[in-house]
């Protein structure tokens, strides 16, 4: 039984990090190259635009963030829609990562790189059960 809390815990926190990117991509605090995630999209940036580039981004973390919680609360409950939302929340979440890196090689950890690591354990472990 704590396994399974522990594990929604830790679902739903990895969830709720993504508030963080949600609270850059809206410029809710001032940015700061410490920071590491500049918001900028490899893909999106350049034919979107600045404004419209951060309103996909925090949709994107929006969905991740609420996928993780409800799928941390689902395996806390013991309801069997957890893995699919989990699923589909880590996806999204690295996919969004993947798309919102912006090439650079420094501070890669800042930028989402331990999330996506995270995202990809989570993936392989609900995938190859």
């Amino acid at each position: 039984m704590w396994v399974r809390w522990a594990l929604g815990i830790f679902i739903g926190l990895h969830g709720l990090v993504h508030l963080w990117y949600l609270t850059l991509s809206q410029g809710l605090v001032e940015f700061e190259a410490e920071m590491g995630w500049t918001g900028q999209s490899w893909l999106f940036s350049a034919f979107l635009g600045d404004s419209a580039t951060r309103w996909t981004g925090t949709a994107l973390y929006a969905i991740a963030t609420l996928g993780f919680v409800a799928g941390g609360l689902g395996l806390v409950a013991q309801q069997d829609w957890w893995e699919p939302i989990t699923i589909s929340a880590a996806a999204i979440s690295a996919v969004t990562i993947v798309l919102f890196w912006d090439r650079g090689m420094q501070m890669l950890v800042q930028k989402g790189l331990i999330g996506f690591l995270i995202d990809i354990i989570v993936l392989a472990v609900l995938l190859l059960r």
